[in-house]
């Protein structure tokens, strides 16, 4: 039975249209300060809806808390979103447009119409025919990721603070900065979020529940050279970039790399390079559903290495290791109710749920192992990152519908 409105489509378009995109070569926090444009938004729209404990800090994070209207003890349930938006694609600038009751033909973005959103490309679009579908206008990117998941949460406030007859613990609400370049909870005060168990609203499809993700490392292999005068530099000279040059050519092109993978396949992705004669660096992301299996590929790189530098007499190299994030299965196995409860509110919402893993990181994976197991909720975002991105309206309503469903479900079982 429904008691409420959705309000997600007309909070999401309003909130695209602020620019929060991160930036990766940022030493701030958060690394662009228009990100809090946003978070005093929120904070000023939670403030008017009367949740308590409401705060944003410097680093743009912003708390709140629906209080719990149950006389039982309940587990203090966190819903988390991040309000920035990926560098890879523009975010200055969004113009969202409501295609409603879209019809399945493609839409062609009318400020450039090159860009086409087609159910040929994108096939889940075949399922949401017929639905309000929102996009950007073919210069940017839409920001649904994540700021469908803020609006979904938003509603969820909106609702709860409404109608108290649907019962629940408190809630923690977090909306985070920086997540697209994976700091989103580098500056989380846990203390003061206090919550038990919490869920990301960041996925995609309908009904899909993401309690799997990539262990993750970040690996950079170091060449040094030998530099000398090129005019005589006869059997002197040793150069650092022909070395990474050649150690690119033996990385593998059919396994092991983001272009012939999917499923539980991990692999080792070059990401950057740069240098010069004395010294040149390849930065590389290694990825992989098994933590194990990191080291594995971290050895494959480093027997590559020396099988380059062994081609340049006087060539050396160093390899350096950065743990990113971990596979957050390995903390919710520990704590199966998390998942559970989830599963039966998408029942109850009326879905079928879909178990599924995410081939990347959220804010949940390092969220788990800070103490807050956080498994991942659809939001409907599609084709994030890019011009195509789009959203089902109806995607959202659900999400919201599952959230209701599931705050009940924490305080039934308690």
């Amino acid at each position: 039975m429904k008691i409420y409105e959705y309000n997600v489509a007309e909070r999401l378009m309003r909130y695209v249209q602020i620019d929060t995109t991160a930036d990766p070569n940022s030493l701030s926090n958060p690394s662009s300060e228009k990100q809090k444009d946003l978070s005093k938004l929120l904070y000023e729209e939670l403030t008017e809806l009367g949740l308590k404990n409401i705060s944003s800090d410097e680093f743009g994070y912003v708390y709140a808390t629906i209080p719990s209207n149950t006389d039982k003890k309940v587990p203090v349930i966190c819903f988390c979103s991040h309000v920035d938006t990926s560098p890879d694609c523009s975010g200055t600038n969004v113009k969202p447009i409501l295609h409603k009751n879209w019809n399945g033909e493609d839409i062609i973005m009318p400020d450039d119409n090159s860009v086409v959103l087609s159910s040929k490309k994108h096939t889940y679009l075949l399922e949401r025919i017929g639905d309000d579908i929102i996009t950007a206008s073919g210069l940017t990117l839409l920001g649904a990721d994540d700021k469908a998941g803020v609006a979904i949460i938003m509603n969820l406030a909106e609702l709860l603070m409404k109608n108290t007859q649907i019962i629940h613990g408190d809630i923690r609400i977090l909306f985070t900065p920086d997540e697209e370049i994976g700091q989103g909870v580098d500056k989380i005060d846990m203390q003061q979020l206090n919550a038990d168990f919490g869920y990301t609203l960041d996925g995609g499809e309908r009904g899909h529940l993401e309690g799997e993700t990539f262990s993750a490392d970040g690996c950079k292999i170091i060449f040094h050279g030998i530099s000398a005068h090129p005019g005589y530099a006869k059997n002197k000279m040793v150069s650092a970039i022909k070395v990474a040059s050649y150690f690119n050519t033996l990385l593998p092109n059919d396994i092991l790399c983001p272009e012939k993978t999917d499923k539980y396949e991990g692999f080792v992705h070059p990401v950057s390079i740069e240098g010069g004669v004395e010294k040149a660096t390849v930065g590389f992301i290694v990825r992989d559903f098994e933590t194990a299996k990191l080291k594995e590929h971290e050895t494959l790189l480093n027997q590559l290495a020396q099988k380059a530098v062994a081609q340049f007499e006087g060539a050396t190299y160093e390899i350096i290791v950065t743990e990113q994030y971990r596979n957050m299965k390995e903390i919710l196995d520990q704590f199966p109710q998390v998942m559970a409860n989830a599963e039966e509110a998408y029942k109850r919402a009326g879905l079928d749920t879909v178990i599924t893993n995410i081939r990347g990181g959220t804010d949940g994976s390092r969220l788990s192992f800070m103490g807050l197991p956080c498994p991942n909720i659809f939001t409907g975002e599609m084709a994030i990152h890019s011009k195509q991105e789009f959203v089902s309206v109806q995607d959202m309503q659900k999400a919201v519908d599952v959230l209701v469903e599931l705050v009940q479900v924490w305080e039934q079982q308690a």
